[in-house]
């Protein structure tokens, strides 16, 4: 005589996990372990059925042969269980009931709708794109820093006491704009004074050479004037003249180029000497972006080369770029290269330097090629596929795919029709699609643009 057990639970529920599944087969084997006559029990297992629908929902049967009252053969009496049988039989349908209408409670709201949709007649809101036919742009993704081409640090060439300071941090200057003005009382009076040498020089000069020529009658030679010039000291009295000349120049500090004035580090009064820091400007009318290459991706940049820039003072938005130069130095320590960006456009404005950015520098180009999304392509049963929108209807179609670069993937044609499943101007879904079904009702909210 045999009493079966059966215990049989349906779930379709996009919570319900391989994990959870596992947690209750070995929560079965540790009651049956604890049963005194668990060598009468035999637990056949879990049987997956996965939905073709929906990677997502499952059927899952649990199987339990518990032969509870049986003549054991050779014993010529009838086993019963014992009570802790009982008592583990009786938990173990506790948990599994618990379980099932846990299940049931916890069904996702979203992934019934989209079950249903089809019979029900809600469209589901969902972000397409068209797919086109264009170039395909091979890339490699590195990071690099801004860089401007001009950022001057102006220091004092003179020791002397600061009269003026006309600018502020923030400040947009022109070229030669005059920025921080030195007391120019004690370079005038070194100017004067320089003069006033040289007019000494110049007498003494002049006492020199006058003699001999009035006595000769003739000229005086190059050879007699320069050595009349050294003995009298006027080339020495002229290059002091210069040097004062140049110290009262140097007393007025003016902007090298135009742009925006970074730091002012002096202030009305304070007293400065030679080399100390004054003024920063930048110069932010050249900006590009220094980003590092690895050794072997430099021989298939080229110059000229399209160029995408991200940073955060531009957001998502990608900032087009030109690849400049490919510099020639190698870090021995990152074995790195560098490669310089041209941003193009009023967006290059909104960059400073210094600033982080990430940058996908154009590698190679493959033309005329049939593009999808990237965000498009997704797998179902391990096949890639797409879902084409026609007639309000998400239609999945397998696809093949070729190379990407993580913004578009190219589509090849299929390997026994050859012919390519999707055609130009057609939608694909990008957004909303992860859990939908086949011939699902769908309502595209949403149609983005993309860079031909």
């Amino acid at each position: 005589m045999k009493a079966w057990l059966r215990v049989t639970e349906c779930a379709r529920s996009s919570h319900t996990t391989n994990r959870q599944l596992r947690i209750v087969v070995s929560l079965t084997r540790a009651i049956l372990a604890r049963i005194s006559c668990s060598r009468h029990f035999e637990f056949v297992g879990i049987v997956y059925n996965l939905d073709r629908l929906s990677a997502w929902r499952l059927t899952c049967e649990y199987k339990l042969d518990a032969k509870m009252i049986e003549t054991l053969p050779g014993r010529g009496r009838q086993f019963r269980a014992t009570p802790c049988a009982r008592i583990a039989l009786l938990v173990f349908l506790v948990l599994l009931t618990g379980c099932s209408r846990q299940s049931a409670s916890e069904e996702d709201v979203g992934a019934r709708a989209r079950a249903d949709s089809g019979r029900s007649g809600i469209s589901l809101p969902v972000v397409g794109a068209q797919v086109r036919q264009g170039d395909l742009i091979l890339t490699i993704r590195t990071t690099g820093q801004v860089r401007s081409a001009g950022v001057a640090h102006l220091k004092a060439e003179n020791t002397g006491t600061v009269a003026q300071v006309l600018t502020h941090p923030g400040a947009r200057v022109s070229r030669g704009e005059l920025l921080v003005q030195l007391d120019p009382r004690p370079f005038d009076l070194a100017v004067d004074e320089a003069m006033a040498v040289e007019s000494q020089s110049e007498i003494a000069f002049q006492d020199i050479v006058l003699p001999d020529s009035i006595v000769s009658g003739q000229p005086v030679s190059p050879e007699r004037r320069k050595s009349a010039e050294a003995r009298s000291g006027l080339l020495a009295a002229r290059v002091r003249l210069e040097r004062a000349q140049l110290d009262r120049e140097q007393a007025t500090i003016k902007a090298p180029f135009a742009g925006i004035v970074d730091e002012v580090s002096v202030a009305a009064g304070e007293r400065v000497s030679a080399g100390q820091a004054m003024v920063s400007v930048v110069d932010l009318a050249n900006i590009w972006v220094e980003a590092a290459v690895l050794e072997h991706d430099l021989p298939v940049l080229r110059i000229g080369g399209d160029a995408s820039v991200v940073t955060p003072a531009a957001g998502a938005q990608s900032l087009s770029g030109t690849i400049s130069a490919v510099l020639p130095l190698i870090d021995s320590i990152t074995r790195a290269g560098r490669a310089l960006i041209k941003v193009r456009g009023a967006a290059a404005s909104d960059l400073r330097p210094g600033m982080y950015a990430d940058v996908k520098l154009e590698s190679g180009r493959l033309a005329g090629r049939i593009l999808v999304p990237a965000a498009a392509v997704i797998e179902r049963d391990g096949r890639p596929l797409v879902f084409v929108v026609k007639h309000g209807k998400a239609q999945w179609v397998y696809i093949n795919p070729g190379r990407s670069n993580g913004s578009d993937t190219e589509v090849l044609p299929d390997s026994v029709s050859g012919q390519i499943p999707v055609a130009v101007g057609d939608t694909v879904i990008v957004e909303g699609h992860l859990t939908l079904t086949h011939d699902a009702s769908v309502r595209v909210t949403d149609v983005r643009e993309r860079i031909r």
